[in-house]
């Protein structure tokens, strides 16, 4: 018997070897390794099969009704369900049971359908065909059958069927095209490269006979980092170690493009991969109505209790007397009369189960499908659709539907949310000097155009420079053309800028295609060359550089024309750009021989590192420096060993690249800024200006620079020329304490309270008033000094902000004493972690990708959309669901508090006043459909006065609808109308007959056991019952519309006005014709 399993086992919990905690070794074609190598140890992976399903077959009913029963509403039910079982109660337990079951069904049907369609999804994905390479030759076979380490061949348009490191592509290069949409949104060609040892294999023979071994990290669910090395094995040579990193590794869900096929091996399958990894859900998200929905519950359970309990003592009192004993036929025992407490708590048990249905069962059911149904009139919205990209509003989840009624702090991105991220190149500055091109591409390349002209437009003089790029994967070359013309030599900055432009970016050309259901590389009806990048800063800056393309199946060509000679250039690194070093880097080397590195990145990155240079920045404009260091051939072979090293870790790679960066990008010279400006989106500053009219708080959380940021917040309307700027920043607090600036801006918003105060703050000062530790540093809590200065400020601006900055913004608005509902807004990568943490988030279907769209709770084309998303259908959502939690309260009071009253005529003996079938169908659907029905197409004011007046969100702002005011009059109210409708009853039927003819006289028919039907009957065909009825219901609303009718003529709110002006439109269109 072969115990290695178990060996490897006991040695992977036991002893702990470290090597099976945090990686794992993947054996290409599952291939030993040979002779004198490391050790064969087989290792089991789960298969390729995809389960996003919740249940089986097996455990769904006892599964679902867990969950359900983890409600409390469920789980109370249930109690009273077993009870009305087990003891003599004075109702059914149908009256109980039924209602619960039918709520339990249909939520159980619901989910269980949802969980059918998984199912099938599932199974389509499962069962897609896969090519294989065994044994020299292709096999085909299903998705779910592939195993790690299996070598899989993947065609053009085809997605790849799990996790694959690239090891040859059809390409010579070794390289391939991935697009990620379904992964992050990202439409845009991302190129991914295949080890150099491997890249040369072009058949199936030359793969399968492949000898190699890959040692990885376990999967994580980042989709942008992967740490892996390959350990090539050739005869009896020692083995050859490559590194592995994300650029190598191809994630499921992503497809080939413009690539003919390519080969990779299996590294994670299954659930493993890294998508799959990504399918955790969201945190739950409780709206306000929600939670007071259960205070009203646990009230209400109060009241049953109370009810219970009064009615158990005045049952002992009543039956104190001998003479009020049980009737003779039912005399007790002489055991049973000493068995009070048991007998007390049975009758106690009894009065719950007889007034339990004052508890609401089918709300929460009814509630959901309000929510749900409800939902869909965002999606249906006409005005929500954008033509551009050929969608609409999308809502991810229903369960915040009144929520968007409810918003106090808007939180939202700059770029690509407020404005249109489509950059255009508007000028840079070398030396001082400012260039302004005279043409823009505009996103299309015209084959037309020969150059670009940049003008010096500084003082002193006149020049042109035409700009053009020959670009290889590799290699560039810059020409010179005839037709420049300039009344001065280019200088050697000039050209060094110039050329770093043309060398430190990732833009690739492509011809027409697709993208998002848009035709992009059409001009004039013929096909043309396009840009495509990560960034679309790159994207302006190319164009701005150039205007002549060519592309070819290997080339992307690119052409500058500056000096007089030819000069090529070979590229040697590429330092990638990352959100924490904010700057890109490459290295390259000239036909000269000579190292350079250039870099580019924002100022705030690059001046540290500047040891000489001087740049007048551009303002307003989003800037980026551009920098360069000559390396010496020694300077190239260190950076070259701290690259190489820190790409073959396989711990902590990322830090150790890093610390490379940071080694290598130092002492730069300073060649110029370069400037591109993003437009404002369409009725971006009409739409804050209804936010800001409806009284919420607009905060523009961004990474841009302060002078950018604040010029962006001034054209949107969020800043006005009469807003007093403070300002938080770092260049302040080194002039002054931290603790010193918080007072003195806390004092001038306190002494002058009147005016309007907009407030900017950065990233640096923002980590210094979130420390922790200021409380014990003796200058008191920071935090809630900047809180009383923000609530005094009517617009906040955080510039320079870290993604988990913007969250923890959010999170502290949140956590603050008035606990206000927030709302964030964004459209990229780096607005996710605020998305998630607000009450509300809303993702923008934009360019920076659907990553948070993906992650929002609603998605919409543009920002002006969020203006009808708030102000009319927040506020038609929180009104229906109001009026919805109000009357399910209401009504259930009506129809319990008769059957306590009644208890006072019974001797309280438990005898229902309510026939069986009514207590059952009473909550299921005689008083549940209407006020559905109601609370999906209600509308008190029309769509267009709620747009043309915003403060009108004023009138049901914190909850307004649902205080314990509010609720304690509707609970009155119920009192009200159950009274009437209990003694109404009794003394207008008493001595009166049903019928004229006098065949059935009733006394109070409520006293006489009948079967309802036939209480129904009588009472439908009696005049005198339909008069009673009309009667009780007219003195039942009285109160109600006496005190609407005098609130309203009094003192109206600014919706009652807006319903008295409608009325009088209606009344006379004529004379209002161009009120609208």
């Amino acid at each position: 018997m072969d115990f290695t399993l178990l060996r490897n086992i006991i040695s992977r919990y036991c002893v702990g070897e470290e090597n099976w905690v945090d990686s794992r070794t993947v054996y290409i074609g599952h291939k030993e390794p040979p002779p004198g190598a490391e050790a064969y140890i087989p290792q089991r992976y789960p298969d390729n099969r995809i389960v996003s399903s919740k249940y089986t077959f097996w455990n769904f009913i006892p599964k679902n009704l867990f969950e359900q029963f983890r409600r409390i509403a469920n789980f109370y039910f249930l109690v009273i369900f077993l009870v009305q079982l087990i003891i003599d109660t004075p109702t059914s337990p149908v009256t109980s049971g039924l209602p619960l079951f039918f709520v339990i069904t249909v939520t159980a049907i619901k989910q269980g359908y949802e969980d059918w369609l998984r199912h099938k999804a599932d199974c389509s994905i499962n069962e897609c065909p896969v090519d294989v390479v065994q044994q020299g030759k292709v096999v085909r076979t299903q998705s779910h059958k592939l195993r790690v380490g299996d070598i899989v061949v993947v065609r053009e348009d085809e997605t790849f069927p799990c996790d694959l490191i690239l090891l040859s592509s059809s390409r010579h290069d070794g390289t391939c095209y991935v697009t990620t949409a379904s992964l992050d949104g990202e439409s845009s060609h991302k190129t991914y490269y295949a080890v150099p040892d491997t890249m040369a294999f072009r058949t199936e023979q030359e793969v399968d006979s492949l000898h190699a071994t890959i040692e990885c990290e376990q999967p994580q669910p980042d989709l942008y980092k992967f740490v892996g090395r390959i350990n090539i094995y050739k005869d009896k040579e020692e083995p050859v170690a490559r590194p592995l990193g994300a650029e190598n590794l191809l994630l499921r869900g992503a497809t080939l493009k413009n690539t003919q096929h390519i080969y990779a091996v299996a590294v994670y399958t299954g659930m493993e991969t890294k998508m799959a990894l990504n399918y955790q859900s969201k945190s739950q998200k409780r709206s306000a109505v929600e939670k007071s929905m259960n205070a009203f519950l646990i009230v209400y359970l109060c009241i049953l209790i109370s009810k219970a309990v009064i009615n158990t003592v005045l049952k002992y009192a009543w039956q104190w007397s001998p003479d009020r004993d049980e009737p003779w036929y039912n005399h007790r025992t002489e055991n049973e009369r000493q068995r009070h407490v048991i007998r007390a708590f049975t009758d106690f048990l009894a009065f719950m189960v007889l007034f339990n249905y004052i508890i609401p069962v089918s709300m929460y059911v009814t509630v959901e499908m309000q929510k749900f149904l409800g939902s869909y009139f965002i999606t249906w919205d006409e005005e929500m659709f954008d033509e551009e990209l050929g969608e609409g509003a999308q809502v991810n989840t229903s369960d915040l539907n009144e929520e968007l009624g409810q918003v106090e702090y808007v939180f939202t991105d700059k770029t690509g949310t407020l404005t249109e991220n489509n950059m255009e190149f508007i000028e840079c500055c070398v030396d001082g000097n400012v260039y302004i091109p005279h043409a823009i591409c505009n996103g299309q390349i015209l084959s037309a155009a020969s150059s670009i002209d940049m003008i010096d437009s500084s003082p002193g003089g006149y020049r042109r420079v035409s700009v053009c790029v020959l670009q290889n994967k590799h290699e560039v070359y810059f020409l010179n053309p005839d037709c420049v013309t300039s009344t001065n030599n280019t200088s050697e900055h000039e050209d060094l800028f110039f050329r770093a432009l043309c060398l430190c970016h990732t833009v690739q050309v492509k011809e027409e295609e697709t993208v998002d259901g848009i035709k992009r590389g059409i001009h004039q009806g013929r096909p043309t060359s396009f840009y495509i990048s990560s960034s679309p800063d790159e994207v302006a800056l190319v164009e701005g550089m150039k205007r002549v393309v060519l592309s070819t199946a290997y080339f992307v060509v690119v052409v500058v024309f500056l000096l007089m000679l030819p000069c090529r250039f070979e590229l040697l690194h590429v330092l990638n750009f990352d959100s924490v070093r904010r700057r890109m880097s490459v290295i390259v080397k000239s036909s000269s021989g000579d190292y350079l590195l250039f870099c580019k990145g924002a100022d705030s990155s690059i001046f540290p590192r500047v040891v000489s240079g001087k740049v007048e920045q551009v303002k307003g404009l989003r800037t980026l420096c551009v920098a360069y260091r000559r390396l010496s051939e020694s300077e190239y072979a260190e950076a070259c060993h701290h690259l190489t090293e820190a790409k073959l870790a396989l711990q902590d790679r990322e830090q150790r690249l890093a610390q490379a960066y940071d080694i290598i990008e130092r002492d730069f010279v300073l060649l110029g800024a370069t400037a591109v400006e993003d437009r404002l989106q369409e009725k971006a500053a009409d739409t804050i200006e209804s936010l800001h009219k409806a009284g919420m708080k607009v905060w523009v959380l961004t990474g841009d620079k302060m002078e950018t940021a604040a010029a962006t917040c001034y054209a949107s309307k969020l800043f006005r020329r009469s807003t007093q700027i403070l300002e938080l920043t770092k260049k302040r607090t080194e002039e002054q304490s931290l603790h010193d600036v918080l007072f003195e801006l806390n004092r001038t918003v306190l002494r002058q309270h009147c005016l309007d105060f907009g407030l900017i703050i950065d990233g640096a000062t923002l980590s210094a008033v979130l420390k922790p530790n200021q409380e014990s540093a003796g200058h008191g809590n920071y935090r809630e000094i900047f809180l009383e200065i923000c609530r005094n400020c009517s617009a906040v601006l955080c510039c320079r902000m870290a993604p988990l900055q913007k969250a923890q913004i959010v999170k502290l608005i949140k956590a603050s004493k008035e606990h206000p509902i927030t709302l964030a807004i964004g459209d990229g990568a780096n607005d996710v972690s605020m998305i998630l943490e607000a009450h509300v988030g809303i993702g923008i279907m934009g360019k920076e990708g659907r990553q948070a769209a993906r992650n929002s709770d609603y998605a919409i084309p543009k920002f002006k959309h969020l203006k009808k998303m708030l102000l009319v259908h927040g506020h038609y959502y929180y009104i229906r669901i109001a009026e919805l939690v109000q009357y399910f309260f209401y009504k259930n009071v009506c129809f319990i508090f008769p059957q306590f009253l009644y208890q006072f005529f019974c001797g309280f003996s438990q005898q229902p006043l309510y026939d069986t079938a009514y207590l059952t169908l009473y909550n299921i659907s005689f008083t549940s459909l209407p006020i559905l029905l109601y609370s999906l197409v209600e509308q008190h004011v029309t769509m267009e006065t709620l747009k043309r007046e915003p403060s009108l969100y004023r009138d049901i702002a914190k909850n307004s609808l649902l205080r314990w005011p509010v609720f304690l009059y509707w609970t009155c109210l119920g009192v009200f109308d159950a009274v009437i409708f209990f003694f109404g009853a009794y003394f207008l039927f008493d001595n009166t007959t049903f019928t004229s003819n006098g065949q059935v006289s009733l006394r109070l028919p409520f006293l006489n056991y009948q079967r309802m039907y036939y209480v129904f009957m009588q009472m439908l065909s009696s005049g005198p019952a339909w008069l009673s009825i009309i009667l009780l219901i007219t003195v039942s609303l009285l109160p109600d519309v006496i005190k609407k009718v005098l609130c309203r003529a009094m003192c109206p709110t600014a919706t009652e006005r807006a319903q008295n002006i409608q009325i009088k439109i209606y009344q006379n269109p004529a004379k209002f014709a161009g009120f609208w």
